[in-house]
């Protein structure tokens, strides 16, 4: 099944220069990228992101980290985009994620992990009007 998800490439990532690595592994596992952003996101956008995660002792510092730079913004598609892209970023704990995948390879600790993916169909829905508006 053709299905599009969301994938940010978080300021860590973007400043350590992986944009071009990211971008490359999910082309090369056959996936297209249809939209493409560099923005610096807002505390606000980012409160709101993260609201599940409110409750959270890491919540400010998950909120810092990610409002630090620029972050890439990107929609891919393809077969099961959603699972393919959550299975090459690994595990969210780098330091639990394994070699080969994006965290696993470029991640530190948390909330160093690189990458933010989608990871149902439902927050597909609700991030990519979030951040692009459609």
């Amino acid at each position: 099944m053709i299905q599009e998800t969301l994938v940010i490439i978080k300021p860590e990532g973007v400043k350590k220069g992986l944009i071009g690595e990211i971008i490359s592994r999910f082309e090369k596992k056959g996936l297209k990228v249809k939209a493409l952003a560099v923005k610096k996101i807002s505390r606000e956008l980012a409160e709101i992101h993260y609201s599940h995660q409110s409750d959270k002792p890491y919540f400010q510092g998950i909120i810092d980290a990610f409002t630090c730079s620029e972050v890439v913004l990107m929609i891919l598609e393809g077969e099961e985009a959603i699972k393919t892209v959550r299975n090459l970023i690994g595990c969210t704990n780098p330091l639990e994620a394994v070699p080969g995948t994006i965290r696993g390879d470029f991640g530190s600790v948390l909330p160093f992990n690189v990458v933010h993916a989608s990871d149902s169909e439902a927050s597909v829905k609700a991030e990519i009007a979030r951040f692009f508006g459609c």
